[in-house]
């Protein structure tokens, strides 16, 4: 029987390592779940997006490093899961496609088992909460 958590970073965390864990497992080898995000949101964007977005949404969403979300964006244009356009653009590919369409389909089951039977008033109430958690952890951070 498990007992009822009150919510904190601890909590929240594990929540999200855990369920990182069931998405990775969808991703062939060599693809990060960092490499997933990055696809996502091109695929979001309509499939092409500016390379200065992409890279400012995976430091300001995912807080990575600069370094990193460029490495995270060569890699992708490197295994040809997105490709250069002129005009400092990257857009999917058929492979990078592919890939973000059945990750998306195995992470919508993953949340269907998780989420698929809890209350809605309970899932309205935590994504209420994390949200603005989410809005003071970004004010702290761009405070200094």
């Amino acid at each position: 029987m498990s007992t009822a958590s009150a919510v904190n970073g601890q909590v929240i965390g594990m929540a999200h390592y855990a369920t990182r864990a069931l998405a990775e497992r969808l991703l062939p080898p060599g693809t990060t779940f960092f490499h997933a995000l990055a696809l996502n949101a091109v695929e979001a964007a309509g499939g092409t997006v500016a390379r200065r977005a992409l890279i400012e949404r995976l430091t300001g969403a995912v807080k990575l490093g600069v370094p990193a979300a460029e490495a995270t964006v060569a890699e992708l244009t490197s295994a040809a899961l997105l490709e250069e356009r002129p005009g400092g653009l990257l857009a999917l590919t058929p492979a990078g496609d592919a890939l973000i369409q059945s990750y998306k389909a195995g992470v919508a089951g993953i949340a269907a088992g998780l989420y698929g039977d809890l209350p809605a008033e309970d899932l309205a109430a935590a994504g209420r909460v994390l949200t603005e958690v989410t809005a003071r952890a970004d004010a702290m951070l761009a405070a200094g």
